[in-house]
């Protein structure tokens, strides 16, 4: 590879498919008649769950099966995404391009998030509230059938906050840093913490790895992602400097490593509190709070996290991308303006 357009290519091909594969799930979000990985991803650890359940009888065993649950689950969709490219890249330039950012596309979950909040906050501004706890399952592992309006907005801004990192920003951040084959790779173990990472009488054994490794695989990520939510609260007029105080002093309030620091960013934005205890499996777990109580909840607090997740998301994107392009012309030993010129 010795002349400039090809060096361009190989610059510009990632950043271009992440930002097309961006634009492309602002329009369309995850229309449902598109298989999608993640569900692919879902059946495969179920199948495989339910195979270590049969071999594996003791708590070490089931350790031992969860790990190589992992490795055959992350492993899968990394080395078939790898497989799937390269094969496209040897057809032909534009057809590998167009299939990495189909499969970068189906990483993104912004649209989606965004319009599973709305959804809520619709059934909470009509106040019915069954329809409200209905909605909500859908976002959310916690049981729903007891919550108040007020229990339903904290758990939508929640997961909003919580979501911003898991479903948009760490899968552009590991798209940006390895292109589809990483991304699909970080979406399978954000898949099987979803699935077997609870830490319950059930998955305590089995989900160990995929916990700890999702906890370390989401570290950078949610840490970066408060720069975004920072500059996105200055920019829609919130509280910016509550929201960097509050992620600095509560984010170790919250039982995850990582959840804490976007959850504690998004209360300090808005002026509320979150956190507190939830019931998981018909059982109350008390948690610590994050932000003060300026004020109550209210029903537009769905709608200010929602807007607050689309701006910082399209923050992270640019930066990623900006990194991106300046890594690879390093790489490169190009100027930037030997890059135009």
């Amino acid at each position: 590879m010795n002349s400039k357009y090809e060096i361009l290519l190989v610059i510009f091909q990632l950043p271009v498919s992440i930002m097309l594969a961006y634009i492309i799930d602002k329009l369309m979000g995850d229309p449902l008649w598109l298989p999608h990985p993640v569900v692919y991803m879902g059946k495969l650890i179920a199948f495989l769950e339910k195979n270590i359940r049969k071999a594996a009888k003791t708590p070490s065993a089931l350790k031992i099966g969860g790990g190589l649950l992992w490795l055959i689950t992350v492993g899968t969709s990394f080395l078939l995404t790898v497989f799937l490219l390269k094969t496209a890249f040897r057809v032909n330039f534009w057809l590998g391009l167009s299939l990495q950012t189909l499969i970068i596309w189906t990483g993104i979950a912004k649209k989606t998030l965004y319009d599973e909040a709305e959804a809520v906050y619709k059934t909470v501004k009509e106040k019915n509230i069954e329809k409200a706890r209905q909605r909500i399952g859908y976002l959310v592992g916690r049981d729903t059938k007891n919550l108040s309006f007020t229990e339903i907005i904290r758990a939508t801004v929640e997961t909003v906050a919580e979501n911003t990192v898991d479903g948009v920003t760490a899968p552009l951040f590991y798209a940006a840093l390895g292109g589809a084959p990483l991304m699909m790779a970080y979406k399978a173990v954000n898949t099987l913490d979803s699935m077997v990472g609870y830490k319950n009488e059930k998955y305590q054994d089995l989900g160990y790895f995929s916990a700890k490794i999702d906890d370390i695989v989401n570290f950078i990520p949610a840490r970066i992602t408060l720069v975004g939510f920072i500059f996105a609260a200055a920019i829609k007029g919130y509280d910016y400097r509550n929201a960097q105080k509050m992620a600095l002093r509560d984010h170790k309030n919250h039982t995850s490593p990582n959840a804490g620091w976007p959850e504690a960013a998004m209360a300090g934005a808005l002026g509320v509190q979150l956190g507190g205890d939830s019931v998981y499996f018909g059982k109350t777990v008390k948690k610590p709070t994050l932000g003060d109580k300026i004020r109550e909840l209210e029903p537009e607090d769905i709608i200010k996290s929602a807007t607050l997740m689309k701006k910082t998301s399209d923050i992270m994107l640019l930066l990623y991308m900006m990194t991106s392009i300046m890594s690879l012309m390093k790489i490169y030993n190009l100027t930037l303006l030997q890059l135009i010129t």
